[in-house]
């Protein structure tokens, strides 16, 4: 392993990535790069909207973007028609532009996502670490990558292609692809739970509800899960629930007050209250890794989230919500990928039929006494152990160092 400690100038490295749950492990990779080695410039190019999870960090864009109406999921139902009106076609050449015009003044690119921002960091013309975060060999049992994808990662400029999971990891290398590696996956480097925040409570059947990130559909699928939460009260009313929300920060969720009235739910001061007042739901902004702590089981209906919640060695029920991102379609994948303590109702998107099922099927769920194992086992195999941010970013500056003899 070389020493870090860099010289003047200071390297600089570039992140591209494309989706809320891409810019994520981004940032984790920044902060693990900036703990090994503090002197190191970074920066960011988030192509699917602002670049959140980067802005957190202080760390400047190269292009100041802005979520558009499909919040990435541009080629599902008429989702590229809203983005093309949306001026999506301008933004996606500005950016282009921008990694051409920019990008050529770094040292090291790192392309977080799929094949899209592989071709934006290829563009720049610098060294490359790819990190596949979105796709794995778990979901057909061997990766079939695009040709343009494969193509790509085959380049001499691609220094080293980083899976999410080590089954991948070995599936290309027995394609052919010796530079695929598996070092972890940022996602668990989440901070530590706070039981200032919230903590575990015995006796208490505590659920996390993860209704997703993306706007309108988080406020409909919280909706849905106010319904599920009604018929647990009903089912098992003799009970003590809890019930939290992991709440992306967003002015959004002032919108949900009218659409829980809708369904006999009253919010104030942050929780919500059933029409009989023996429920509450609280919501919890920025507490995911604390409520995941705390809770028995999860319903989701999220994409990085669930895999946390995979991660954190608890069970997953999916509700089918109507998109654009919670189809049954996404759904059916998020169990191929995480495992047989994912479960998913119903194939048609949820309704009073579905979360009746659903209630059933987590009072089974609870009172399973072999789960809890193989979830710890899921946990290992599909998500694997805290400490990827760090260990990414050691690969990334051993990549860095062999391509820049300056940097001891």
């Amino acid at each position: 392993m070389v020493s870090r400690v860099p010289l003047t100038p200071a390297p600089r490295i570039l992140l591209i990535s494309n989706g809320h749950g891409e810019d994520l492990n981004g940032g984790l990779i920044a902060d693990g790069l900036r703990r090994c080695s503090p002197g190191l410039e970074l920066a960011a190019l988030p192509i699917v909207g602002a670049g959140s999870a980067y802005g957190r960090r202080g760390l400047p864009l190269l292009y100041q973007g802005r979520t558009l109406p499909s919040g990435g999921m541009v080629y599902q139902g008429f989702n590229i028609w809203k983005d093309l009106a949306a001026g999506w076609l301008q933004q996606s050449v500005a950016q282009l532009w921008t990694a051409w015009r920019h990008g050529r003044h770094y040292d090291l690119v790192v392309s977080i996502g799929d094949h899209v921002p592989l071709i934006f960091a290829l563009l720049t013309g610098r060294p490359t670490v790819v990190f596949l975060v979105s796709t794995s060999s778990f979901y057909e049992g061997r990766l079939r990558l695009s040709a343009l994808t494969r193509w790509c990662c085959r380049r001499r400029r691609v220094r080293l292609v980083l899976t999410r999971d080590a089954f991948t990891a070995r599936d290309l290398q027995a394609q052919g692809l010796a530079k695929a590696l598996f070092c972890g996956y940022p996602i668990m480097d989440l901070p530590a739970p706070d039981p200032g925040q919230v903590a575990r409570q015995e006796g208490t059947r505590t659920l996390a509800l993860v209704p997703g990130s993306r706007f309108p559909e988080a406020l409909h699928n919280m909706v849905l899960m106010l319904r599920l939460c009604s018929q647990l009260g009903g089912l098992a009313g003799d009970g003590r629930w809890r019930f939290l929300v992991a709440v992306v920060e967003s002015p959004h969720w002032r919108e949900l007050e009218p659409l829980a009235a809708s369904v006999g739910w009253r919010l104030t001061d942050g929780v919500l209250r059933s029409a009989a007042g023996n429920l509450e739901v609280r919501l919890l902004p920025g507490a995911l890794a604390s409520i995941l702590a705390a809770s028995d089981l999860v319903v989701g209906m999220a994409g990085t989230a669930v895999e946390q919640a995979v991660g954190f060695g608890l069970p997953v029920v999916q509700l089918v919500g109507r998109g654009p991102q919670f189809s049954y379609a996404f759904a059916e994948s998020q169990m191929r990928l995480l495992g047989p303590t994912v479960y998913t109702v119903g194939r048609r998107p949820a309704d009073s039929g579905e979360l009746l099922e659903a209630a059933g099927l987590i009072l089974r769920l609870l009172a399973d006494a072999d789960l809890p194992e193989r979830c710890a086992l899921a946990a290992l195999e599909r998500v694997g152990p805290p400490g990827g941010s760090r260990r990414i970013a050691e690969a990334v500056l051993d990549t860095l160092a062999q391509g820049r003899p300056a940097f001891r």
